[in-house]
Formats: structure tokens, C-alpha cells, sequence
């Protein structure tokens, strides 16, 4: 009898100095939906984790838990979404686009409806190893027609998500990362289709970054900073459309780009980054970093993204060696 006691007033002390971690997009799809009532929620049986828990409470009658069925999750999405509704699905990264890609293209971006996708656990920034690791994601969603992809940089960055979503005429791959912790205050910040932020000038180079790689971004450029080479920092949201306007004028303005993201070299930021200067006819001393074309595994995420070189030291070190090859 005492042991039980003990065990439920330890639970009890866990229950009540546990404190949960902000939605900044599950609040604000739920204040959206509030004023748009076209809108849903579907969730492949991961509420809390993609933070759709407020949306059941509070709209319980627009919210589907399909199950773990990401495939048939975008097949009743599409049939929501030709009788009127705008319905947001919700998975992992990893779930939601590698196992769900006929789907996607055919009951979502060929008859190009408001389908919107938002995968949680973007790149190699998991506990959960290969499995659960996106690393090829944006470079699969980048070659889907219609599809336009963001990636936000922090939660102050997630109710732009929401909004740019609703803005979006057709399917939207939304890369998510929810807070590991309870992040400092913020304001919500704006964002716009198809542009890029500058959160940093600077003239010696130019880092383009998105998702959890631009704040390693910025540290980075703190640390240049100190050494005389300023470097200007580009906040990419936008992943598609991109914003090739922004990329030539900081191609000419810095003459040097380094590109940094939680995603493969191959087929994401970097290439979309490089196939704007290649249509332009740019030359210019450029690096990507990101996964080397390999497989990850299980981790924290600064102990990942140490050891995959996707951190402020390896971006550091990238712009170095990008700005020398400009001498």
C-alpha cells in the first residue's frame, strides 16, 4: 500500500511540474481553422508530437486520426479536398513524403489541390535513427509539380507557415521542427511565398540556410565576424518557389555562397541554390554543406549535427575556405 502511494504521488509531482511545450503552429492552425471553416486536420496517430492535440480538443468534428496510414491519410486528404476542404496531414517528415509519394502526386499535386503536408522531424535531428530521419525529402517533394515546399527557422517563424500554406494555390510540403525546450519569448514573425530573409549583412559571402541550419548560421557568422569577414546571412523559407532574385543579387554583391542544410547535398537547398547560378550563367566560389550523401543515426541534435558537419563550426570553416578562393 505504501509503494503504491509512493508511485502515484511520484506520478503526481511528474504530472504537475511537467510543463508542456508551446504550439506555435498547432495554435496557430487551430486559429485559422476558427476563422476558415474549410479547413481539417488529419493526423497518422502522432497528436502530440505534431501538435494537432489542441485542434482535436477544441474542433473535435474536423479532426481525422487516420491511423498509422500515411497513404490512405493523402487519399481521403484528396477526396476533402475536391468536395471543398482544405485539410492539413500531418506525420513525420520521413512518413509523410517517402512513404506516401504515389499518393501525393496523384491524389494531391497532379489535380493540383489544397492538400497541405506537414512533416515534423525534418533531416537527421531525431533520437530514432535512420527510420525516422527526412534526409531526402525536399529533394523528392522538390521534383513533385505543383508542390511548393517551406521550411521554418523557429517557432517564431510557424504561424507564417500556416498562413503561407492557406496562401498557396495547390499542395504544400510544410518542414517542421518543433522545440526540444521551452524556446525564450517571441514574436510571430512574417514571411513571404517565394522570398528569402536576410537576418544578417555582410559583404565577404553569403551563407543561405533554412530550417535548424540558420541559426548555426548565424553563430557562424558571429565567429567570422571576429576574424574580419563578414558574412551576410539568408534566411531561405521559401524552398520552393526559391528566391533566385535574392540568390544573383547576393551572388553579386558577395561574390561567395555557402548553403547550409539538414538534408543531403544532393537535391535540396544547395542544388536549388546552384541550378539558379547555373541558369544564370554564374560562376562563383560556392560550398554546400549538409549530409555527405550517407546515412545518419540516432542522437541529440547538436551531437548530430556535430558529427555530420551541419553545425556553426563546419559552416564556419566552409565560408573560410569559400572566401579565400575568391583571392
Amino acid at each position: 500500500m505504501t509503494e503504491a502511494l509512493t508511485q502515484l504521488e511520484a506520478a503526481d509531482f511528474i504530472n504537475r511540474s511537467f510543463k508542456p511545450l508551446p504550439r506555435a503552429y498547432g495554435d496557430a492552425l487551430v486559429e485559422a481553422a476558427k476563422v476558415d471553416q474549410r479547413i481539417v486536420a488529419l493526423c497518422a496517430d502522432l497528436v502530440p508530437p505534431t501538435e494537432t492535440d489542441r485542434f482535436r480538443d477544441e474542433l473535435p468534428e474536423r479532426f481525422h486520426n487516420t491511423g498509422i496510414a500515411e497513404a490512405n491519410m493523402i487519399g481521403i486528404a484528396g477526396g476533402m479536398a475536391r468536395s471543398g476542404e482544405i485539410p492539413f496531414c500531418h506525420s513525420f517528415c520521413a512518413f509523410i513524403t517517402k512513404r506516401v509519394l504515389d499518393q501525393i502526386t496523384m491524389q494531391a499535386a497532379y489535380p493540383n489541390l489544397p492538400v497541405k503536408i506537414v512533416g515534423f522531424l525534418p533531416g537527421v535531428a531525431t533520437l530514432l535513427g535512420v527510420s525516422h530521419q527526412a534526409i531526402e525529402d525536399v529533394a523528392i517533394m522538390r521534383a513533385v509539380p505543383n508542390m511548393a515546399i517551406f521550411e521554418p527557422s523557429g517557432p517564431e517563424y510557424h504561424a507564417a507557415m500556416v498562413k503561407m500554406a492557406l496562401e498557396w494555390d495547390g499542395p504544400v510540403y510544410l518542414r517542421m521542427k518543433r522545440p526540444e525546450t521551452t524556446p525564450p519569448p517571441f514574436e510571430p514573425q512574417t514571411l513571404e511565398i517565394g522570398k528569402g530573409v536576410i537576418r544578417r549583412e555582410g559583404t565577404d559571402l553569403t551563407i543561405i540556410s533554412a530550417g535548424l541550419c540558420v541559426a548555426e548560421s548565424l553563430m557562424a557568422a558571429e565567429a567570422l565576424a571576429g576574424e574580419g569577414i563578414e558574412a551576410c546571412v539568408v534566411d531561405m523559407a521559401s524552398l520552393k518557389p526559391i528566391d533566385g532574385e535574392l540568390i544573383l543579387e547576393m551572388a553579386e554583391k558577395t561574390g561567395a555562397i555557402v548553403t547550409a542544410e539538414n538534408h543531403n547535398i544532393i537535391g535540396g537547398l544547395g542544388s536549388a541554390v546552384a541550378e539558379v547560378l547555373a541558369d544564370a550563367g554564374i560562376g562563383l566560389p560556392f560550398q554546400r554543406i549538409g549530409v555527405r550523401d550517407q546515412f545518419c543515426e540516432g542522437g541529440t541534435t547538436p551531437y548530430l549535427m556535430n558529427k555530420f558537419g551541419l553545425d556553426a563550426v563546419a559552416i564556419a570553416d566552409a565560408a573560410r575556405n569559400t572566401v579565400q578562393r575568391k583571392m
